[in-house]
């Protein structure tokens, strides 16, 4: 069956994602962006490729169109050679060759990063609310603004994983996080306890005090406005966040797979 291969090429990992036309997405896949410090030669990438089909008994005659939002510019022509060598297909990236329906509002719109434009239109197109906030809880903690159909603009926060290292490695008495609670916030009676209790719940205050002051900041009644959260540690941050209204890990693919959709 016909079958489009999304990448989300990010600082950490590179995810991808198979999606049928006219059924979404229907698997995803995540891979370490560079390998030992260093980036992947683009037959690697090919290879890694095959094998992820090969996973979903896809054949590479299968795959019908590559689409691609990066953050991660040198990985780009890799990801173009290692699509037009092993598919035989040309990357389409977002929202350079493919531009999405959303006006951005960015001072120096080249600026903001694809994967934010990309899950902020696929926020769009999933939820009525004039006001949307998409937390998205990836190498960095980002919170973006939509507005209508225009993408306003948002704020970048520390993420969860490096806010746990960071203090990890800076503290010689504070042990890694499991990044792991059970029930509500209560006062840790250990250190790792505490560590938990102090990260999760931490960043669910973030997430439901800056997305408040985000729609005020826009003229937008904090009870009106729709949060969505997506990424690695969403559904982690949403259990004890009464503020995140909806979880999409894959928020992304399906953004990219609307992209391609409304290309065609």
């Amino acid at each position: 069956m016909d079958t489009i291969l999304l990448l989300d090429v990010g600082n950490t990992n590179v995810k991808i994602g198979l999606a049928r036309p006219g059924q979404g997405v229907h698997a995803t896949f995540a891979l370490p962006t560079s390998s030992a410090g260093s980036l992947d030669t683009a037959d690697a990438w090919g290879l890694k490729l095959l094998d992820v089909c090969r996973v979903e008994d896809l054949t590479p005659g299968q795959i019908l169109d590559v689409v691609a939002s990066s953050v991660v510019p040198p990985m780009n022509p890799i990801i173009r050679r290692a699509a037009e060598r092993f598919f035989g297909r040309r990357v389409r990236f977002v929202p350079e060759d493919i531009a999405l329906p959303i006006e951005n509002r960015y001072a120096r719109p080249q600026e903001v990063g694809a994967d934010r434009l990309v899950t902020a239109y696929a926020a769009r197109c999933r939820e009525r609310a004039r006001t949307l906030v998409v937390a998205d809880f990836g190498t960095a903690t980002t919170l973006d603004c939509v507005q209508g159909d225009a993408y306003i603009g948002g704020l970048i926060c520390p993420g969860v994983l490096s806010s746990a290292r960071a203090l990890a490695n800076g503290t010689a008495q504070l042990p890694q996080s499991t990044l792991e609670i059970n029930g509500p916030l209560h006062v840790g009676k250990s250190t790792s306890e505490s560590l938990n209790q102090g990260l999760i719940h931490g960043f669910a205050a973030m997430v439901e005090g800056l997305a408040a002051r985000i729609a005020r900041s826009v003229d937008a009644d904090p009870a009106e406005t729709r949060v969505i959260a997506t990424g690695g540690f969403a559904n982690r941050i949403a259990a004890v966040c009464p503020a995140i209204h909806e979880v999409r890990e894959d928020l992304l693919m399906e953004g990219l797979m609307r992209a391609w959709e409304g290309a065609h």
